[in-house]
């Protein structure tokens, strides 16, 4: 399932991640890095597993805890509009 960032949605890199404004709303969240390095994972095509299987490898921790991550920053995102489906 492609992604990409919803037309009303503007990011800026900071030091320690990202942050993401929905314009229409004025609504903003941020991101830390490993959520950013997820999201343009994410919009790159890459596939949840894949990234999980990644994060698990890079960080040491259990692969489920991995899959857990990105699926809760997929549907965060997903949830509030700030993704959607290509």
């Amino acid at each position: 399932m492609p992604l990409h960032l919803h037309p009303d949605v503007v990011t800026t890199e900071t030091d320690d991640g990202t942050v993401l404004l929905q314009l229409h709303t004025g609504r903003y969240w941020q991101l830390n890095t490993t959520g950013t390095s997820v999201l343009r994972r994410l919009l790159d095509g890459c596939a949840p597993d894949d990234i999980a299987a990644e994060l698990a490898r890079r960080h040491e921790i259990p692969p489920e805890q991995a899959e857990q991550d990105v699926q809760a920053i997929l549907a965060r995102l997903s949830s509030a509009g700030l993704v959607v489906a290509s």
